[in-house]
């Protein structure tokens, strides 16, 4: 079966000037979807973007944690492990090559996972390892994806 995904960019950061020189333009611009709110977008800070807004790299590394995280919590419920809370302090590494180019080297996904018994600590461990196997994002990037997850009991 195969799902079509559709988004749209605009770029916002036109000054006047478009791009009369490499600093006459903002990087800013806008991600939308049908009719979901948009997420302003810029480059990295290194690149002259904007802080305050999403750059590419953010959005990878936050779409391999999103994927993960989903199929963890699909995995969980199949497993009858309770989840009751998760979040993630993801990492991305980027390297830039000689002529401007570059690529992203690896993300790292810190996953820390609440559930209701201790009985599920030990079972989440390989929720993880297939949780990674499942994700389409993960299964669909040309660098290394790992994550180092900690399980705590509530409590």
């Amino acid at each position: 079966m195969n799902h079509q995904f559709t988004t749209q960019t605009v770029w916002t950061g036109n000054t006047g000037s478009g791009t009369s020189t490499y600093r006459a333009y903002e990087r800013s611009h806008e991600v939308t979807s049908g009719s979901k709110a948009a997420i302003a977008g810029s480059s990295a800070p290194a690149f002259r973007g904007d802080a305050a807004r999403w750059n590419p790299e953010e959005l990878v590394t936050a779409a391999l944690a999103n994927c993960h995280m989903l199929a963890f919590l699909h995995l969980a419920a199949d497993a009858g492990v309770v989840v009751v809370a998760y979040r993630d302090e993801a990492s991305g590494s980027m390297t830039q090559t000689p002529g401007g180019g570059g690529h992203m080297t690896e993300v790292v996904l810190r996953p820390e996972v609440t559930v209701r018994d201790a009985e599920s600590v030990d079972h989440c461990a390989a929720l993880h390892d297939k949780a990674h196997e499942l994700c389409f994002v993960a299964a669909s990037v040309a660098f290394p994806v790992r994550h180092e997850a900690t399980v705590r009991v509530r409590g």
